[in-house]
């Protein structure tokens, strides 16, 4: 049995195939650019990861001639870790800007 194609559909798809494209690109740059701060517990430490979660810096605030390099250790860490979940947060929100307005295949 022979089937119709359907022109409409197909010019269709490829289209949002190609917007789908160009949003992957835009998203990616965004990804890339957008940079979040996370701080340790005690705020002694700062880090600036990206939302690829790149860590572009790490900044030691106030004076760290008190402390034993285990809580310094501890405090990097607990950073560090944040600094993972805060990129997943920030891939997230920047995934729902980029995308969030873009619809189904067949969607009106």
């Amino acid at each position: 049995m022979a089937r119709e194609i359907d022109e409409a559909w197909i010019d269709e798809a490829i289209d949002r195939y190609r917007r789908i494209d160009v949003l992957r690109a835009e998203f990616d740059k965004a990804v890339a650019a957008h940079v979040v701060s996370v701080r340790s517990p005690d705020d002694t430490v700062e880090v600036l990861v990206t939302a690829a979660g790149d860590i572009t810096d790490v900044r030691f605030r106030g004076s760290l001639q008190h402390r034993s390099a285990a809580d310094l250790a501890r405090e990097v860490q607990a950073v560090i870790a944040n600094a993972a979940e805060a990129a997943r947060w920030a891939r997230g929100k920047l995934h729902d800007e980029v995308f969030g307005g873009f619809r189904a295949l067949g969607e009106c």
